[in-house]
């Protein structure tokens, strides 16, 4: 099975630092929709990884936030694009669970879900805990531009823990097209 995992906000949809709190603010970034097309077209199932404490915070119901996925869904299938599954953690940052990302809980039931270990299963993010998640269950991280992209690049934080990892290259893409161009074309050439 080729799984890629992307995280939500920032990757395939505008990312708000007041949070997308109804169906009504997802928009999806141009060419992300595309992009998972053509990731569905070269045999890539697609699973989302996202962090929801807008749930933990009271600024939106579960309820709501299956309208956004239901909203994104459509989109996608608009797009002759699917998102196979949404695994997501309704946490705050104190509630000291395992699937708020940087913590792995979220990749962990992604592997349970399909049944395969996440070792060279690119996981792609546009913030530093995504690329930490990845890191910690042995995916090949990937950052995007988009989203919180431009700003973890230029957190000193993205260095330290670039010195970090050993053997592990971050590659850093415009946007989750190009990523998938570029992955797309080194398949076929190998």
């Amino acid at each position: 099975m080729k799984l890629l995992i992307l995280d939500r906000d920032g990757v395939i949809n505008e990312d708000s630092d007041e949070y997308i709190k109804s169906p009504d603010e997802w928009r999806a970034i141009p060419g992300s929709l595309e992009a998972i097309a053509l990731l569905n077209q070269a045999g890539f199932t697609i699973s989302v990884a996202t962090n929801q404490s807008g749930i933990a915070r009271g600024l939106y119901s579960l309820d709501v936030l299956n309208a956004i996925h239901e909203k994104m869904h459509a989109c996608a299938k608009s797009h002759n694009a699917n998102i196979d599954t949404v695994f997501y953690c309704p946490h705050g940052p104190d509630d000291h669970c395992d699937c708020r990302k940087p913590k792995t809980g979220l990749f962990h039931q992604i592997a349970d879900h399909y049944q395969i270990q996440l070792n060279n299963t690119y996981a792609v993010g546009d913030s530093l805990r995504d690329l930490q998640a990845a890191v910690a269950v042995g995916c090949l991280p990937v950052l995007v531009k988009t989203g919180k992209g431009l700003r973890t690049i230029n957190n000193p934080e993205f260095d330290r823990f670039r010195k970090t990892i050993t053997n592990i290259e971050i590659p850093v893409y415009n946007n989750l097209l190009k990523f998938a161009q570029y992955l797309i074309g080194n398949e076929h050439a190998n």
